[in-house]
């Protein structure tokens, strides 16, 4: 062991995992991984977890289990100190970790933009543990509503994938859960979704965005858009327009910033949003040794959002590049590739795009496809987690035996 070279990654979601899978299986490295939860997850689905209507068995991966299947160590802990003179990271939990290479895969949080009110008085869907927080409350705000006949007031920040597929998952939770249903939603949900934009889902087509907003509106959910939230309280939201939106439960879901934990990376460039700068062989800009990929990194030069597609094809661009750079040669740089994106409304309907200029999906077929390909791309990542046959096994119970969200009706 002693002339292995040591690869240390913080942080477990998509980019972080597929670099330490893949890395582990190079010669001559030996790999940990570091994070706070037990367990891996796909950040795209915690809107489903948030809603109920996603089973957390089947789903959230031990980091045990997938470390002693690829062959790298695992830590549940999260960073406290980095210091890069000595190369080695001091974790939470009293271990300090040598490293020969650092890999920065932290992910990202909702960007509160420092609106008085949000932090104190919103939920969020940064973590498994969000989500979970997120469905509890929904579950409260639902039977109380029922129980005092009176509307269950919601409002959501953000009108990108994350918030829009919230609105139509929380909406789909009530209208599978027992007891309650179609009409129970129609008569409890009085619900808004904010958006301080022009429109919705600006990353997809005009018409896009449009038909996701009226089914929205068909399904319980108000879409404002060019609304600015300038705070918040127990009781909603306040506008710029002066307007007050009141709402029990309250979710903000805009704007993304990197992991607080970057800034443990003194002396390192950063971007406004907390992102390491990083070239484009995704090392920082300034220390070679430390690499940064998915949501709490920047290409300065070539800027990407911040999705799990790129998450997932930085991760594995790693595990070509960091086995170059110990045996000193020069890699090509990250080339992105895009393969379009999907946003689907839980059973509602649902879009994509092949690439920037064609689209498809919003009618019943086509709607039902781009479903499809949504889940498909997570289950897609899940095989290559935890192999082919538990995927298709929990893909089939999903189709036989679907999660029934507990409302307590």
């Amino acid at each position: 062991m002693a002339s292995q070279t040591h690869v240390v990654v913080l942080g477990g979601g998509v980019a972080g995992l597929e670099a330490a899978s893949s890395l582990s299986k190079q010669n001559g490295l030996a790999v940990t991984l570091v994070d706070r939860s037990p367990v891996h997850y796909w950040k795209p689905a915690l809107h489903e977890f948030a809603a109920g209507t996603m089973r957390h068995d089947g789903n959230c991966v031990p980091f045990a289990e997938t470390a002693a299947k690829n062959g790298f160590s695992f830590v549940q802990s999260a960073p406290s100190s980095v210091d890069r003179d000595a190369h080695t990271v001091t974790l939470e939990n009293g271990t300090t970790l040598p490293y020969s290479k650092l890999v920065v895969a932290l992910g990202s949080s909702a960007n509160d933009f420092g609106i008085p009110g949000i932090l104190d008085h919103c939920r969020f869907l940064d973590s498994l543990d969000d989500a979970d927080a997120l469905y509890a409350a929904f579950r409260e705000a639902a039977q109380t509503a029922r129980a005092n006949g009176k509307k269950l007031t919601l409002g959501i920040v953000g009108g990108g994938a994350t918030g829009v597929q919230l609105a139509a998952e929380l909406c789909k939770s009530l209208d599978k859960a027992p007891g309650f249903g179609p009409d129970a939603r129609r008569n409890l949900l009085d619900a808004v979704l904010i958006e301080t934009g022009p429109r919705i889902l600006p990353a997809f087509p005009e018409n896009v965005s449009a038909e996701s907003a009226r089914e929205l509106e068909k399904i319980g959910f108000s879409v404002r858009t060019g609304a600015m939230v300038v705070s918040a309280d127990e009781t909603g939201f306040a506008l710029k327009s002066g307007e007050h939106i009141p709402c029990d439960l309250r979710v903000w879901a805009a704007g993304v910033r990197a992991s607080a934990a970057t800034a443990l990376l003194e002396g390192l460039e950063r971007g406004r949003s907390g992102q390491l700068s990083v070239t484009p062989t995704l090392q920082t800009t300034q220390d070679p040794d430390v690499f940064a990929v998915g949501d709490c990194s920047r290409i300065d030069s070539a800027p990407l959002a911040p999705t799990a597609q790129v998450a997932r094809q930085q991760g594995e661009y790693l595990a070509r590049t960091v086995p170059q750079i110990i045996a000193g040669g020069t890699p090509q740089p990250f080339a992105y590739h895009d393969r379009g994106a999907v946003v689907a409304l839980g059973d509602y309907n649902g879009w994509g795009m092949f690439d920037p200029q064609r689209g498809f999906g919003g009618g019943i077929l086509s709607g039902r496809f781009a479903r499809f390909i949504h889940e498909w791309l997570y289950r897609q990542h899940q095989a290559g987690v935890t192999g082919l046959g538990k995927a298709i096994s929990e893909t089939l119970r999903e189709r036989f035996a679907p999660a029934r969200p507990d409302l307590g009706g």
